[in-house]
């Protein structure tokens, strides 16, 4: 076979000839930002080359911009959502006038130019398919296949309101002595769950662990004047780590 790799927008494709097997191989070394691009490739027989096959579908390499800082990402509202509800993605970079691109394992998102330092994401009536880990990154609308490092990931979970509240206890109860030890204690009513503790204040979870039934208890070693503030817990079932419940009535 004689196997043509064509980039997008140029004419000359690269030709390689391969007498035995179905495979070619087009290396590029030294991967520059003239690299970025979309390719596709086709072959016909070196017998019959008026047979051609079909194009293969495109794949795109995308170059890392080192001169782009990598952007920030954020929620709003930043402490979730429920099922229905509405929210957004905001991403935030240093340049101005760029095309922001969200990213999320197996979806694609349209691209939102900016003639700012931000873009917004719009999610409407949310369901639990929206709840996963998200990062944006940016390009120049004149190079869309130089991009700049995607942003630190976060977390959307989407709460279930059918899902039972959590309940929360503390060990001891009443003022808490500084350097005592204090044991927080979450139950739900269903098993093979995770749980996970909040502060007021604090937007990430303290601490999560795995029960094997349907309480959690999370130790506080030497208390703190840190550690004062309000909790409360939430779950989220194993096999749906972005769906939680609503958080317990604090404590």
């Amino acid at each position: 076979m004689k196997f043509f790799l064509r980039k997008a927008g140029h004419p000359n494709p690269q030709v390689q000839t391969v007498p035995d097997g179905p495979v070619a191989e087009f290396p590029i070394t030294g991967v520059g930002r003239e690299d970025g691009g979309s390719y596709t490739c086709d072959y016909h027989s070196i017998a019959e080359q008026s047979r051609w096959s079909y194009l293969s579908d495109p794949v795109e390499i995308i170059v890392g911009e080192p001169s782009y800082p990598k952007p920030s990402i954020s929620l709003s509202p930043s402490w979730g959502v429920s099922l229905g509800g509405a929210m957004a993605i905001q991403c935030r970079g240093q340049h101005q006038g760029v095309r922001f691109v969200l990213n999320k394992e197996r979806c694609h998102f349209p691209p939102v130019d900016s003639d700012g330092l931000e873009a917004e994401f719009p999610i409407s009536n949310v369901s639990r398919e929206d709840g996963g880990s998200y990062n944006c990154s940016y390009h120049s609308r004149s190079e869309p296949f130089n991009v700049s490092d995607p942003s630190d990931p976060v977390e959307l979970v989407v709460r279930d309101p059918s899902l039972s509240r959590p309940s929360i206890s503390l060990s001891p109860t009443g003022v808490t002595a500084p350097g005592a030890d204090v044991t927080i204690r979450c139950e739900g009513q269903r098993r093979d769950v995770r749980f996970f503790l909040h502060k007021a204040g604090d937007l990430n979870p303290q601490q999560h662990m795995d029960p094997s039934g349907a309480g959690a208890e999370f130790r506080i070693p030497s208390v703190g004047r840190q550690h004062g503030g309000s909790y409360s817990c939430s779950y989220r079932p194993r096999s749906e780590p972005f769906v939680s419940s609503e958080p317990s009535d604090p404590s």
